[in-house]
């Protein structure tokens, strides 16, 4: 037989093209338009709707960036249409809208004259059934047109002005396109979906497969039968030209996949967080529409966060997704407030995100999410499956990590397990995509790609438009009920999330481990890109403990009014600035000027909360007090207790050596030569040397940083081969502090001026060292260096309640991707009997490199921290401005001296004046158990709840006694329901722990 494949297939795809699709809408006629330009931000829709419409020309330009203007639509409908069986009518709008990446530029939501909403309008969802308007044959109805520009740029990552309100401009984005009323012809759209499906699938059989060809002539044979110039009259022969080869069943080992609906809508990130609400309801609105067509369709919606926003501003569709939740069609899933970063928020933050976010969806909807979703987050740190178990989840979803550069994840479905031991079954759906289309490519893809046949028979595929929204159409409905029991393909089947894990925990028992982090090999920049935002985060966390832990104690000790609304509300907008483009810094400068504003309003706010607290502890008076947040002991305070500090001994002593200094207080011992490195750092208890011979700490370097692509995203190795050490100062000079002493080092960081002040305090256990830079760099890397001298074969750096050892040698392909790695508070390097700690306050990413010194064979492990960079896409001003970025170096260190090092740093002396001190709520005799949390219940009974973890990586024992009127104590999981925790011996006012390495336990004392 002659080959003529090829000439098949392009005439099918010209047929498609230019017959069937015109024929889809056979008839129409043109809307008369009218509309109204919002002056600045978007207005409710009762506001809008009373203002003056003026004509509006079809094909006009309309929509500077940003900008909202309101359409009205009016017309009717002739009486004939819609009368036959296969025909409906539907008003199509298109706002300009290009062919590609839906929720990426100009979008709208259809209203009706009463304001209630009807459905979204966006590139591939454009029509409106007639019957949705309510109006019998009259078309009278708004749509609110968002002009939202298109910063993706086709992925070219080059610099926009797009991303600020303020440089966006003001010349029209967009011009309107075809808007007018339609006569559907369903026969026609129905064989649209049947050529979609098989040729989908067509493409991806392999050429010597009998089925392929057999879709092939029977496609020919449909153009054959179908009349070119009488499509609708011919579309049923056409159809059933086809009904042989679409009726064919699957192969029986066929994957089975579970395809739910889904929307991934990033919370911000090409838009700012008041578009992302209106994505929402653009989104939900298209959802509940569907559901009330199709009762198999099943939609998964995540974040906590989309639905409060959909309560506070659209309450009407918040009824209509209520319905739908009680039916089973809608629901929710993943647990958290918003899909946040799991390598930064620390530790009680991560707690939080499950606690506000199953929290919500329990009183809103009376919904237990079993599942953890996060599809797109950029690594999932090793303590998250324990935060979920804790949560009273049991499952995991991930995607993101099949965008690894380098190694490929050998499951995909597996238990996963964390720092302490629990073990979470998790999935990583084969589809590599959380927006898929249902179409054959991915479908194939799924089946092929899947790691574990032979032991397991399904995957989960999400399907619906992302990232700005826009969720499941019609047409992927179309192909999944195509595609359910179809030869050569997959089987799909809709449902939940929850119903796959379900099954597939079922069928596979024997799973494979995945111990500790899923670091992705790529995005490493996320650690370090805003480090504005990075700072207000970690700054809120600690003021968010402090102000519950004074707050709490306040309300024991005194009947003081816990503010349990307030802190709430603070935590529940932190935790949104968390989401995985906000808090990484990812998202564009509208975005992050936001993140900022939030996070100045968090402080003032929580400050004055922690001031109406501390008055109500400490009483009035002259006395000078510290409150003491850490878990820690600290000049004498005990930990959570406010007392009168102890002051050191004795004051630092400084000598001046040929222009560099000696800072010595009896405790540590610095040299700061004459261009203002660590030459030296001594710890007299072990008296041994922490810097490599001839090598420095305090050591800035100014890198070359031009991704491949990513900008804001992406460090990528080669950095490293650009790199200018700023060893020369311009000035080196002393300060002294009443018993502390600083060294003030000034120099210049490419044109950016850099002042550093090194400080030693009486006592200390540390050096201090902060930065400050006037950062104007384009393009640039900031690193921050230490050389010392320690044999350590990994490094250990602090992650949720615990922390995660990485390998700092590159035996293998995994451990070389790791060149950028996350620590959260600290970092601790050691060999056997010796270690070193380096904290920081407001810095994530980190590198640890090793080498062998040739002349005395001695190691050198230099760990960096990474400080600012100077991303150009999507914010071309990303971190331009000053920084204060604070860290300190331990020598002779232990893990423990580490973790009291980390909060030592981030947790501030915070002097106050009263008349009397406080005892602490809690005490607990170990050091390597840590209290992280204190505060009243949730339920306002008043009962205190205290959160702590094994921090030291061992098995570790102790008594945690309460110093206040206990009737009883009980373990509780986050969201503070009684549960069973191994370890935990509960008596009347004080719990016996035996807990493993890095556990995690809640107890609820009852008062």
């Amino acid at each position: 037989m002659h080959d003529d494949r090829r000439l098949t297939e392009v005439r099918l795809d010209r047929f498609l093209r230019e017959r069937i699709v015109p024929a889809v809408y056979p008839r129409s006629i043109p809307l008369a338009l009218s509309s109204w330009e919002v002056p600045d931000e978007p207005v409710p829709v009762l506001e809008a709707l009373r203002q003056d419409f003026a004509p509006q020309e079809h094909g006009a330009a309309w929509g500077r960036p940003w900008s909202t203007t309101w359409l009205r639509l009016q017309g009717e409908v002739p009486v004939s249409w819609g009368t036959q069986p296969d025909t409906a009518v539907e008003i199509v709008v298109d706002l300009g809208f290009s062919a590609d990446l839906p929720g990426f530029q100009c979008e709208g939501i259809a209203w009706r004259p009463d304001g209630t909403i009807i459905k979204a309008i966006s590139p591939r969802n454009q029509y409106i059934p007639l019957k949705l308007l309510g109006s019998g044959m009259s078309v009278d109805f708004y749509v609110e047109a968002a002009a939202n520009p298109d910063l993706s740029q086709g992925w070219t990552f080059a610099a926009t002005p797009y991303g600020d309100k303020a440089t966006s401009g003001n010349e029209p984005k967009y011009r309107l396109g075809q808007i007018f009323i339609a006569e559907l012809n369903q026969t026609v759209w129905e064989l649209q979906q049947d050529i979609w499906t098989l040729g989908g699938l067509m493409h991806e059989l392999p050429m010597e497969l009998p089925r392929r060809h057999e879709i092939l002539r029977a496609l020919e044979r449909m153009l054959d039968l179908m009349d070119p110039d009488d499509v609708p009259g011919t579309a049923a022969a056409g159809r059933a030209a086809l009904a042989d080869v679409l009726a064919q069943p699957a192969y029986a080992s066929a994957h089975r996949l579970l395809a739910t609906g889904h929307a991934h809508i990033d919370s911000a990130w090409l838009w700012p967080v008041r578009e992302t609400i209106r994505k929402c309801a653009r989104t939900f609105s298209n959802v509940v529409a569907l559901m009330d067509e199709d009762p198999e369709f099943v939609f998964s919606c995540s974040s906590a966060q989309q639905l409060a926003w959909i309560k506070e501003y659209y309450p009407e569709l918040l009824g209509r997704i209520r319905e739908k939740v009680k039916s089973g069609q809608f629901v929710p899933v993943g647990g958290m407030w918003v899909e946040s970063d799991t390598n930064m928020p620390g530790g009680e933050a991560m707690a939080r995100q499950f606690l506000e976010g199953k929290s919500f969806f329990r009183d809103e909807f009376g919904v237990e999410c079993e599942e953890a979703w996060l599809p797109d987050s950029f690594g999932y740190s090793g303590a998250l499956p324990q935060i979920v178990k804790a949560a009273g989840s049991k499952w995991f979803l991930t995607q993101k990590i099949s965008w690894n550069q380098v190694n490929r994840m050998p499951h995909h479905t597996f238990n996963w397990e964390g720092i302490d031991g629990t073990r979470l079954f998790t999935h990583f759906p084969p589809v590599d995509s959380y927006s898929s289309e249902l179409s054959g490519r991915e479908l194939a893809h799924a089946e092929r790609n899947y790691r574990d046949h032979g032991r397991g028979t399904m995957s989960l595929v999400p399907f619906g438009y992302g990232d700005g929204g826009g969720g499941p159409t019609r047409e992927m409905l179309a192909a999944a009920r195509r595609t359910a029991d179809l030869e050569g393909s997959p089987r799909v089947q809709l449902g939940s999330a929850a119903s796959f894990f379900a099954r597939a925990q079922t069928e596979y028992e024997s799973l494979p481990v995945w111990v500790g982090e899923m670091y992705l090999e790529l995005h490493r920049g996320t650690y370090t890109s805003q480090a504005n935002t990075k700072l207000g985060n970690r700054r809120s966390e600690h003021l968010l403990r402090e102000a519950e832990l004074w707050c709490a104690t306040a309300a024991v000790r005194g009947g003081y009014n816990y503010p349990a609304a307030e802190l709430k509300r603070l935590w529940r907008l932190v935790l949104l600035q968390q989401f995985h483009d906000i808090l990484p810094g990812s998202a564009i400068a509208w975005v992050h000027q936001d993140a900022e504003r939030n996070y100045a309003a968090v402080g003032k706010q929580l400050e004055a909360i922690i001031a109406g607290a501390a008055t109500a502890l400490l009483g009035t008076g002259g006395q000078d007090f510290l409150l003491n947040a850490a878990p820690h002991e600290r000049h004498g305070v005990p930990a959570l207790a406010a007392a009168e500090p102890v002051r050191a001994e004795q004051p630092v002593n400084v000598t001046e050596v040929e222009g560099g200094y000696i800072l010595d207080n009896g405790v540590i011992r610095a040299v700061i030569n004459p261009d203002g490195l660590l030459a030296s750092l001594m710890d007299y208890a072990s008296g041994r040397e922490a810097i490599a011979p001839g090598q420095f700490g305090n050591l800035l370097e100014l890198h070359r940083d031009t991704p491949n692509e990513w900008d804001a995203w992406d460090i990528d190795a080669f950095y490293r081969r650009n790199a200018v050490a700023l060893t020369a100062a311009r000035s080196v000079t002393l300060e002294r502090g009443g018993w502390d002493a600083v060294v003030v080092v000034e120099r210049v960081a490419g044109s950016s001026p850099v002042t550093q002040r090194i400080s030693l305090g009486a006592g200390a256990d540390s050096l201090s060292i902060t930065t400050v830079v006037d950062w104007q760099e384009r393009e640039k890397l900031l690193k921050l260096g230490f050389a010392l001298d320690v044999r350590a074969d990994r490094s250990a750096a602090e992650t949720q309640f615990g922390h995660v050892f990485r390998d700092t040698h590159l035996n293998t392909s995994w451990q070389a991707a790791k060149f950028e790695i996350c620590a959260h508070r600290w970092i601790h390097v050691a060999e056997p009997g010796y270690g070193v700690a380096i904290s920081n306050a407001a810095t994530y990413g980190h590198d640890v490199t090793r080498d062998v010194r040739a002349d005395d064979g001695g190691t050198t492990t230099t760990v960096r921290l990474s400080l600012l960079r100077a991303p150009k896409f999507p914010d071309p001003g990303a971190d331009r401005g000053r920084h204060e970025l604070a860290v300190t170096i331990r020598p002779g260190a232990s893990i423990a001296d580490a973790v009291e090092e980390g909060y030592r740093t981030n947790l501030a002396p915070r002097i106050v004046k009263g008349g009397h001190g406080v005892e602490p709520l809690f005490t607990v005799f170990n050091q390597g158990l840590v209290i992280e949390a204190v505060k009243l219940a949730e339920d306002g009974s008043g009962d205190v709840i205290v959160r702590l973890y094994e921090s030291l990586g061992e098995r570790s024992t102790g008594l945690l006694t309460a110093n206040f009127e206990v009737t009883s104590v009980h373990t509780v999981d986050l969201l503070e329901r009684p549960v069973d925790a191994p370890g935990v011996t509960a008596g009347r006012d004080s719990a016996e722990l035996v807990l493993r390495p890095f556990q995690l336990v809640t107890l609820r004392f009852v008062r």
